[in-house]
């Protein structure tokens, strides 16, 4: 079973006993700043891990419950998988405990615990008021089933229990796409002396590995993954559902910002006007107008806007699902699916959520004709379906396609005529678009190959298809390069694959010295000294030595007789054609000593060399020549 990975949130009212509560289960104190000491509340987020076995990983993000710190709450809790929402015994249900559950349900956290806290408080009576207080909030709500837990942090009363609750719930669910391309959006950027700048943030989908090139969006940076962590601790790779921190190369401190999105794809859509499916609170208490400005938040991103609707002027009361616009002052990165926050900047209140319809949204006309047309996009036609399963599959059959979009064989083998379809294998099918990004990528990676390993024919099929192969399935990556080579953008020569305008060649600052080389092997004839000494007399370092002796072999220019001796390559064949011409069909070691006038340290392996060659075959103590 592959380890499946989690992150929870502890959300809740301020003094409610969250940070307790995460230090009791993990032994960590995510309260880190100094503010947070001194003030006694969460500022940023917190984060510590929970538990890690061979199946699962789970990681705790601490959430500020102060109201002045809404955009780090929603930032934390965006990119968990259960929440524990927490309430104090001696308190009860308050009023951020209501925004908290309303946020929670707008961004779609279906999975939840409720813990009392500060049980050691209070009589038993009142912990049974509580309860039926909360009972009474979760009413219609998502968590109206959660399940209850009583716990004190200091006493370590239900800590052990409650622990065992998550880890048995998380077992039970489905952990994030961790085979989709790389999304993490950051909601933390710092410099480390003598490191550089880290971002950090929860994978939303995919995996990133050290050394991994990727891209800040909506900002455009190029940037390399230089070294990771997980849980403060060194990794080769972080998956879906993980708490990662990135050092990154290529990007300062001052050229980031919370909100950005790090990814490893040119898939993901930057926008600023987003078609929305979004509900709003039971209790508003001021009137939301047509252009009413809002703060999205979104993902780690908190962006000033406008509400567009197409259907009514105001609003003010829940109206069930609203089909609206969000028009925004500055680009988000997201996609279809995507779970938002909409609150009024002034005065300060959530209005509600929802989430993406279609991050390309365009200007309409006001009135039903939009919405039918809105309500469409919702539902989504047979061929947008299908182009949002194979967008994020990257590859499917038939048969997996009817599974994720609910439609019948005929009309999907219908759909699949479309020329935004391409059939990679006799049932497996991908998208157009997606496979002129992977080639661009395979074309990106074979070039920074040839860069680094100017020498080399190409990149080893099976390497490219390795560092690719995590993303993609190995029949669409084959598709890709076999219909790269028949377009004549690729070649393949034996194993390795290759830019069909790639020649192999010594780098121009090595010229010179190889050419010196050759010349010395050349005069020599076949009485060489040993070849490392030509490198050595021509001033070329090992470091690239074994390439050249492999470059220049390959280019036939040598014939490496063994690890010590080579010939110039059209002396070699001389001396094949002169031992050719003056033996029979077979000959022993005196006969090729006499014809080619060599002693026997050339000689022994000149003779090895024709048998592993292919010119001959030995046969006891004779070499029978091969015949063509």
């Amino acid at each position: 079973m592959s380890k499946r990975y989690f992150t929870i949130g502890m959300a809740g009212h301020i003094d409610h006993g969250k940070t307790s509560l995460t230090k009791a289960l993990t032994n960590v104190d995510t309260d880190r700043l100094k503010e947070e000491k001194e003030r006694q509340i969460s500022i940023e987020l917190g984060f510590a891990p929970l538990y890690e076995d061979e199946e699962l990983q789970i990681s705790v993000v601490d959430v500020p419950g102060h109201e002045r710190f809404i955009r780090q709450m929603i930032a934390g809790v965006a990119g968990i998988d259960l929440v524990v929402l927490v309430v104090a015994a001696d308190e009860g249900v308050m009023p951020q405990t209501r925004e908290h559950l309303d946020i929670l349900g707008f961004l779609g956290i279906s999975s939840g615990i409720i813990a009392i806290t500060k049980i050691d408080r209070v009589e038993e009576e009142f912990i049974e008021l509580v309860q039926d207080d909360i009972l009474g909030e979760l009413k219609g709500t998502v968590f109206e089933n959660a399940p209850f837990m009583m716990v004190d942090s200091l006493s370590k009363k239900g800590i052990l229990e409650l622990k065992e609750l998550i880890i048995a719930t998380l077992k039970e669910q489905e952990m994030r796409d961790a085979k989709g391309a790389f999304r993490l959006p950051i909601d933390q950027v710092f410099s480390v002396k003598g490191q550089g700048t880290v971002v950090r943030g929860t994978v939303y989908e995919g995996t990133v590995e050290e050394g991994q090139q990727l891209k800040v969006l909506p900002s455009g940076h190029e940037v390399r993954a230089r070294q990771l962590q997980v849980h403060h601790q060194p990794a080769q790779k972080a998956y879906a559902g993980q708490r990662a921190a990135i050092n990154l190369s290529g990007v300062s401190r001052d050229d980031l910002e919370r909100g950005e999105v790090l990814v490893s794809s040119e898939h993901f859509i930057v926008t600023n006007t987003i078609d929305v499916a979004i509900r709003v609170v039971e209790d508003l208490d001021h009137l939301v107008k047509q252009r009413t400005p809002i703060k999205c938040h979104i993902g780690t991103a908190e962006v000033m806007g406008r509400i567009v609707f197409f259907d009514r002027n105001e609003l003010k009361e829940d109206n069930g699902e609203i089909l609206c616009q969000l028009r925004l002052e500055e680009k988000i990165v997201t996609k279809r699916g995507d779970r938002f926050i909409v609150r009024r900047p002034s005065p300060q209140e959530t209005i509600g959520g929802g989430w993406v319809i279609d991050p390309r949204g365009n200007k309409y006309r006001f009135g039903q004709q939009t919405i039918e047309e809105l309500e469409k996009k919702k539902a989504g036609t047979p061929i947008e379906r299908m182009i949002a399963a194979l967008y994020e599959a990257k590859s499917l059959t038939v048969e997996e396609l009817i599974k994720r979009t609910a439609l019948d064989e005929v009309s999907i083998l219908a759909h699949l005529e479309d020329d935004q379809f391409v059939k990679i294998t006799n049932k497996e099918f991908a998208l157009a678009s997606v496979i002129d990004v992977i080639e661009e990528d395979i074309k990106d990676r074979l070039e920074e190959y040839h860069e680094d390993n100017p020498m080399r024919p190409g990149m080893n099929k099976a390497e490219l298809l390795q560092t690719l192969q995590k993303f993609f399935s190995k029949n669409l990556l084959e598709f890709i390069i076999e219909n790269g080579i028949s377009k004549g953008l690729f070649m393949r020569k034996e194993q390795y694959i290759a830019l069909a305008a790639f020649a192999p060649h010594v780098p121009k600052n090595w010229e010179k010295r190889t050419e010196n080389l050759i010349n010395e092997l050349k005069k020599d004839g076949l009485k060489v000294a040993y070849l490392n000494d030509y490198i050595k007399n021509a001033g070329i370092p090992d470091s690239i030595s074994f390439e050249l002796k492999r470059f220049l072999e390959d280019q036939g220019v040598i014939v490496l007789l063994d690890d010590q001796y080579a010939w110039y390559g059209e002396h070699f064949q001389d001396a094949v054609r002169k031992l050719k011409e003056q033996t029979g069909d077979e000959f022993e070691v005196s006969q090729a000593k006499e014809a080619v006038d060599l002693s026997r340290k050339y000689m022994i392996p000149f003779l090895e060399r024709l048998d592993s060659l292919g010119y001959t075959r030995r046969i006891e103590n004779k070499r029978v020549w091969r015949k063509n």
